[in-house]
């Protein structure tokens, strides 16, 4: 079993203030792979402590010595991107060949794009033509707290270091207690590229205690936060007393509006996305609403489809999805799978309980309900697991009536080949993202969703912006 109890403070691996173990379970086999500690208030201290007597040093390094400690950064993860993988894919359960492609190289994906966008970006500007004595001064906002999740590792770290880095903070970083073990190498990713001691920070912890000192914190200018809206709800609370900016990406129950004239592989793409990374995804696509005249053929593909899906360990190859990541989240899925059942949905793949040749871990079959009306369970609350729901539409008008009716607003789909519809409808989802036909965001588009699903941007200009304050200036002098 592999001993990750020390934590990364001011360029030092350091032990613990005090002993609080806790094992890091592999989905897999529910077996403990790995012993962590959780931080105490001491460590939390030593970390914030670190942040701040860095930060005005670091802000006022200049723009070219940060850009290449960021290229360096990329090189040094792109030649550990296999030691990451095997500790994505050992405490989360994603598939290892998943872990290498699409779990590592989100990471990478967004570090580069935040190298571009950040050698464009101008910190220093002119109001306008019509007050040349004024500028726009844009400056980091200082020591901020990044509470991260477990179901993309490396997804969610870049998306907050990387620009924070860039834009002159200092941070402390908390991954998720449950897969603790990837964030644990990108500190020794960033230790090797050679950043000063306390621009970064990690110590591990759980959200009451960790999570809850950071968010408290009088010396913590920000929090960007990644989880559920459960979670969010507190964190903001309880960083209402030192008014500090809390930057949240939430939950989702995206709609995947799919017309009677969309392409044929509409529904198989649609059932594939919901299943992806086991279905552990804030943007999946869980609401499949399907238009009446072309309902019945949906419902039987989407069966075929989730019938074909293959479920595997972690560590095998192949493009099998993996567990869910804990027995917590097990559980909660398999009720709200009962739920679907009780509450009249039509099962039509999957069901309860793991497949039949599968024991122990926490596996669960893809699963299919049809014939969901968006007031029962499981079209409202967020499954966070390989499960699908299928809701009938007459009408245009209704589609976007039934999308927008949640709680939430992520990321919605839509498939028709009528474009004019497809933008149409595109600007009355109330989502901050709409994908359509498949064709995914380009590089550099902002993160983030309406209502209960936060209220920043993350990626690319939108994601440097989340941690700038914006400084007017008059009477500047010409230079």
């Amino acid at each position: 079993m592999l001993d990750k109890r020390q934590f990364y403070i001011n360029g030092q691996w350091v032990a613990p203030s005090q002993t609080n173990d806790l094992n890091v379970i592999n989905p897999s086999n529910e077996e403990a792979c790995a012993v962590i500690s959780l931080g105490s208030e001491a460590d939390t201290n030593a970390a914030v402590a670190a942040a701040k007597a860095a930060f005005i040093p670091w802000m006022n390094t200049p723009k070219a010595e940060r850009l290449a400690l960021l290229e360096k950064l990329l090189e040094v993860y792109n030649s550990r991107a296999e030691d990451m993988a095997q500790a994505i894919s050992l405490e989360m359960g994603a598939p290892i060949d998943m872990a290498r492609q699409s779990q590592v190289g989100a990471g990478a994906f967004h570090i580069g794009n935040f190298i571009r966008a950040f050698k464009g970006f101008e910190f220093d500007r002119m109001l306008g033509s019509h007050a040349p004595n004024d500028r726009i001064l844009m400056e980091p906002i200082g020591v901020v707290g990044m509470i991260t999740p477990w179901n993309w590792p490396m997804n969610q770290i870049a998306l907050k270091a990387i620009p924070a880095m860039a834009t002159g903070c200092t941070m402390i970083l908390k991954p998720s207690e449950i897969a603790p073990l990837s964030g644990m190498v990108f500190a020794e990713i960033v230790d090797e590229a050679g950043f000063p001691a306390g621009v970064f920070n990690m110590v591990n912890g759980d959200g009451l205690g960790v999570g809850t000192q950071l968010s408290g914190h009088a010396d913590v200018d920000m929090i960007s936060f990644t989880g559920s809206t459960r979670a969010g709800t507190a964190i903001q609370k309880n960083a209402a007393d030192t008014i500090k900016r809390v930057s949240l990406e939430l939950g989702g129950k995206g709609a995947n509006i799919v017309f009677a004239d969309a392409d044929e592989k509409a529904v198989k793409r649609g059932v594939l996305h919901c299943m992806n990374n086991t279905g552990q995804s804030c943007n999946a696509p869980t609401r499949m609403l399907v238009q009446r005249e072309v309902y019945d053929a949906a419902v039987e593909t989407a069966a075929e489809t989730a019938s074909k899906i293959t479920v595997g360990l972690s560590e095998d190859q192949g493009r099998h999805i993996g567990p869910v990541v804990s027995e917590v989240q097990y559980n909660k899925i398999q009720g709200l799978i009962e739920k679907g059942i009780e509450e009249g949905a039509r099962l039509i793949a999957g069901g309860p309980g793991r497949p039949e040749d599968m024991n122990r871990g926490y596996f669960v079959r893809p699963t299919v309900f049809a014939d969901v009306n968006n007031q029962m369970t499981i079209a409202r609350e967020e499954i966070f697991g390989p499960v699908l729901s299928i809701i009938p539409f007459d009408t245009e008008e209704e589609a976007v009536q039934i999308a927008n009716d949640t709680p939430y607003g992520l990321t919605d789909y839509i498939q028709t080949q009528d474009g004019e519809k497809a933008n149409r409808v595109a600007r009355q989802l109330r989502a901050g993202m709409v994908e359509m036909n498949g064709q995914g965001r380009a590089a550099g588009a902002p993160f983030g969703g309406y209502k209960q699903s936060g209220n920043g941007r993350e990626g690319g200009v939108w994601g440097l912006e989340d941690f700038l304050e914006v400084k007017a200036v008059s009477g500047w002098a010409a230079e």
